[in-house]
């Protein structure tokens, strides 16, 4: 009868002479980080998003992938849209699918719900869409991250641009859920600052997803107002331009507008797009430098289509979960904590660094202006913002923590 102890030993060293693994805790197991997200509703975003994370992927693996040559897997999941199927997801990510920590998630209500698991359960969250100023601030936890440019970054950049208009009547129309109020929230602050005498004549916050667009833009027309901030997005966006066209609410007014310039949503307004709109957006097709012009021609090779916005952001969010994950050497929560602090990254977009003090990512973003060009949306006048122009001054930060 064989040794079980003697024949596992010389199983283990003969592995050993040879240079293989000697067991299932082998180097040669793939890292898993678990990603959710709101690929069903939000599919126009997400969508694109999952395809460029997954393009990182599958070029980080052909390159050795990480840790000396393991494997990156992201166990990808639908977050149902919802806060409460969010955690759920989460919570089977981490228990039932092993994976090392948590990445993605879109609408900001979905983020602050995933982030405040992660505080509870001690597991890093790298929140790679979520816009509201909470997450990195008041309602800020030691765990979560973020990689987009914030509200208050986003809305700042819009604000500069649009100040010399020396507009001073101003509506305001968001979503009405965590991201719209916190966007609506730095917008009032923002443009007092940067006109003085500046106002809010008028607010709508129809719904996320359900907007009566006749009844909210004749609520804004009858404020008269010289500027709109518009926050609308999505299924929201459409109707709305289209019923505010129709009655002529931009005619002759400063509309500044957020996410507008993005091809998710620029692509469904075609020749509808409001001319001389100024916008956060992603002019990918007059983008002319060597390494984002190479994720453009991967990204049309492997999935046929143009990239979106998300695209960039999945791909970006990819190639620096591998980059953590390699300084940290390991994708053990503490350590990943510890490397990600003041952590600088090599982007396709230039050099982002992870701000250490409030956790928030110094990603940019473009700003221009709408126009219509072969009956399509386009961005014109842009130029590409550094985030670490407009965020959050550290006492800033420091306050916010204290409360």
């Amino acid at each position: 009868m064989i040794n079980r102890r003697k024949f596992f030993s010389a199983t283990a060293a003969v592995a050993m002479l040879a240079g293989l693994p000697a067991g299932p805790a082998s180097a040669q197991e793939p890292v898993r980080v678990g990603e959710l997200n709101s690929y069903n509703r939000f599919a126009a975003f997400a969508v694109p998003y999952r395809n460029g994370l997954q393009l990182a992927e599958a070029e980080i693996n052909a390159k050795g992938g990480v840790l000396g040559g393991r494997k990156l897997e992201f166990v990808i999941r639908d977050d149902g849209a919802t806060p409460g199927d969010a955690v759920r997801v989460a919570e089977e990510l981490i228990t039932r699918e092993k994976t090392a920590f948590l990445v993605g998630t879109f609408l900001s209500n979905i983020g602050l719900a995933v982030s405040d698991f992660a505080n509870q359960k001690k597991v890093l969250f790298l929140a790679s869409e979520p816009l509201t100023d909470a997450l990195t601030m008041g309602a800020g936890n030691p765990y979560t991250f973020r990689v987009r440019p914030s509200t208050f970054m986003q809305t700042k950049m819009l604000v500069d641009a649009a100040k010399a208009k020396g507009v001073k009547r101003w509506a305001i129309v968001a979503p009405n859920y965590e991201y719209g109020q916190s966007a609506a929230a730095s917008f009032k602050r923002l443009i007092k600052e940067a006109i003085p005498g500046a106002e809010i004549v008028a607010e709508q916050f129809p719904a996320l997803g359900k907007i009566d667009a006749g009844a909210t833009v004749s609520a804004l027309a009858a404020a008269n107002p010289e500027g709109i901030f518009n926050v609308l997005f999505g299924a929201d966006l459409l109707p709305f331009v289209r019923e505010g066209n129709t009655r002529g609410l931009f005619k002759g007014k400063t509309v500044v507008s957020l996410l507008t310039g993005e091809p998710e949503y620029m692509l469904p307004l075609k020749d509808e797009t409001p001319p001389g709109w100024i916008v956060t957006g992603y002019p990918w097709e007059q983008i002319t430098d060597a390494p984002h012009k190479a994720f453009v021609d991967a990204y049309r090779a492997k999935f046929n289509d143009t990239p979106r916005l998300g695209s960039l952001l999945g791909y970006v969010v990819g190639y620096m979960v591998r980059d953590a994950i390699n300084k940290a050497g390991g994708a053990e929560t503490e350590k990943l904590m510890v490397a990600l602090k003041d952590m600088k990254f090599d982007t396709i977009v230039g050099p982002v660094t992870m701000r250490g003090i409030d956790q928030q990512a110094t990603l940019g973003a473009w700003v221009g202006e709408t126009a219509v060009k072969d009956g399509q949306g386009v961005m014109t006048n842009w130029k590409f913002i550094d985030g670490a122009a407009v965020m959050f001054t550290p006492e800033e930060v420091a306050a916010a923590k204290k409360k």
